[in-house]
């Protein structure tokens, strides 16, 4: 569930755990404490799945979990063949999506922004000003996230952009260390606490949750 309050004020760090398949891990991040979960509709992944599956996957949770639908560069046909099905609660843009794009589907979205140069960060940060959120991830060529790699957090953009998401690479291990340098509003974790593309390891998940969580109140002292 959302805890929108601490979100804003930056005293609580978020966990959306991506790249759910199936009922069974959802449930048990949501068990766990994530704040989201992550579904992601993008042929070129191993973690894709339909939207029939994907909205049995909801229909097993909290009716508070957010619900994320992750894209990279689909048509405005896709996103809203999702939208008709799947209860989303908010859209990801991984790929090279206009704002115009993005906004026009009457949902809340987050948009992905790999890390390379800040002038090209700056630049998509204020054409897309009416996003809920920025996502950092890793920047790999020809990979739209979920690659395991992690970037170097000190790059991380200001708090006064928005919110902003740290992803790309974290783990049970390097997780509270990132939160601690890059100070962000919210973590997107999926190869890290898999047993393989698109299984999740359920101790794994409590790890990585519980040391985020720690980690995110440790900055509020």
């Amino acid at each position: 569930m959302i805890h929108y309050a601490a979100f804003l004020k930056g005293i609580d760090v978020q966990v959306k755990i991506c790249g759910i398949t199936n009922s069974e891990d959802a449930r048990a991040a949501v068990d766990a404490g994530a704040d989201a979960v992550g579904l992601i509709f993008f042929q070129g992944s191993k973690r894709c799945i339909d939207e029939q599956r994907a909205a049995d996957i909801v229909a097993q949770l909290p009716p508070y979990t957010s619900i994320n639908a992750l894209f990279v560069n689909p048509t405005e046909a896709e996103v809203r063949k999702v939208l008709a099905t799947v209860a989303v609660s908010q859209i990801q843009f991984h790929g090279e999506e206009t704002s115009t794009f993005c906004e026009q589907f009457d949902r809340p979205y987050v948009k992905s922004i790999s890390v390379v140069d800040t002038a090209r960060m700056q630049t998509l940060i204020a054409d897309h000003k009416n996003a809920r959120a920025y996502l950092f991830d890793t920047h790999v060529p020809g990979e739209h996230g979920g690659t395991g790699k992690t970037f170097d957090w000190t790059k991380m953009p200001e708090k006064n952009i928005g919110h902003r998401i740290l992803a790309g690479g974290l783990d049970t291990e390097n997780v509270a260390k990132a939160i601690r340098i890059a100070r962000p509003d919210a973590v997107d974790v999926c190869s890290g606490v898999e047993s393989q593309p698109g299984i999740k390891n359920h101790e794994t998940l409590e790890r990585f949750i519980a040391a985020a969580k720690r980690a995110g109140r440790d900055l509020a002292l």
